[in-house]
């Protein structure tokens, strides 16, 4: 009889246990997805913040440098600038109106994140060029104007493009044309633009589109450097047979981590361990002089890496 009872309560005890351990689950499993709803949250805030802030910092460069100098920017914002120059109505007007049916294009054939978020950058810029319009442009120095322009509205446009946006419908014109012709967005970008700063010159002459054009490299070299960063990244392959003392080297003596990639060599058919790691463009000297220290001999490339998620790349304390 009293075996029976305690075999009944071991049951019952075994059954209050995995009770207890299915709602620590579930708890644990509930307080995840809060985190995670959080995490997302919190990515979404900063990406609509940052685009705020990129379309403010675009309309500064377009309505305080540009068009009160007459100079203009490349794709649809060029185009605004030209109609409201010859129609005399507000700037935000056209950089809305215009872009309307290329973002009906980029929901169909580029993914209605990417069209929301170009949306809100669009609509924000409209706001904040409707802001600045009345306020005294900065400077009358069609020079200054051209540089301090191209850097304001290049750091702009940069932030929206890193964050997921768009303020230019002819760019998503050129990723849908790209997949049915050999030419690249660059270059379908490029021809657009060659065709708005001949316009330009026609409106304002000539000199205000060689102006244009400067004002427009050097927004274009500005974007590319709020998008990857001065710190460029690079990604270097190291073939040798004292890839493990080269491996301890990188790690000990730059800091950086470094992946073994099994190989072989084609003509030998000999193994060979080849090493994979990411450095910035300002260690790739440090790099090749501890690679000849350790091998004179080794086969090395170092190619651009033009983005990184993920893994551990953070520096590591140098010894």
């Amino acid at each position: 009889m009293s075996e029976e009872l305690n075999s009944e309560t071991n049951v019952e005890v075994r059954r209050q246990y995995y009770k207890k351990s299915e709602h620590k689950e579930v708890q644990r499993q509930y307080h995840k997805k809060s985190e995670h709803k959080k995490d997302v949250l919190k990515r979404v805030i900063i990406k609509y913040l940052f685009l705020f802030i990129g379309a403010l910092l675009a309309a500064i460069g377009l309505e305080e440098f540009f068009v009160p100098n007459n100079i203009i920017d490349g794709g649809v914002v060029g185009i605004s600038i030209i109609t409201s120059y010859l129609s005399n109505l507000p700037l935000g007007i056209f950089t809305t109106l215009f872009n309307i049916p290329f973002l009906f294009m980029g929901y169909k054939n580029i993914g209605k994140s990417f069209v929301f978020s170009s949306i809100f950058s669009i609509l924000s810029l409209s706001f904040w060029v409707t802001i600045f319009h009345p306020i005294q442009k900065f400077t009358g120095d069609v020079l200054l104007a051209t540089v301090f322009g191209g850097v304001t509205v290049g750091v702009g446009v940069g932030l929206i493009i890193r964050y997921g946006g768009s303020l230019d419908g002819t760019e998503m014109v050129a990723i849908v044309l790209n997949r049915r012709s050999m030419f690249s967005v660059g270059q379908i970008v490029m021809f657009f633009n060659i065709f708005i700063l001949s316009s330009a010159g026609l409106v304002f002459g000539w000199d205000k589109a060689m102006y244009s054009l400067i004002a427009y490299f050097i927004a274009f070299k500005v974007i590319d450097i709020v998008i990857e960063g001065l710190d460029e990244a690079k990604a270097a392959v190291i073939i040798s047979d004292y890839s493990d003392d080269i491996a301890d080297a990188i790690t000990y003596r730059l800091g950086r981590g470094v992946t073994y990639i099994g190989g072989a060599g084609g003509y030998s058919k000999k193994k060979k361990k080849i090493l994979y790691c990411v450095i910035t463009r300002l260690e790739i000297a440090k790099l090749k002089a501890i690679i000849f220290d350790k091998d004179p001999s080794a086969f090395v490339t170092v190619s651009d890496v033009s983005d990184m998620m993920g893994g551990k790349h953070k520096k590591r304390q140098i010894h």
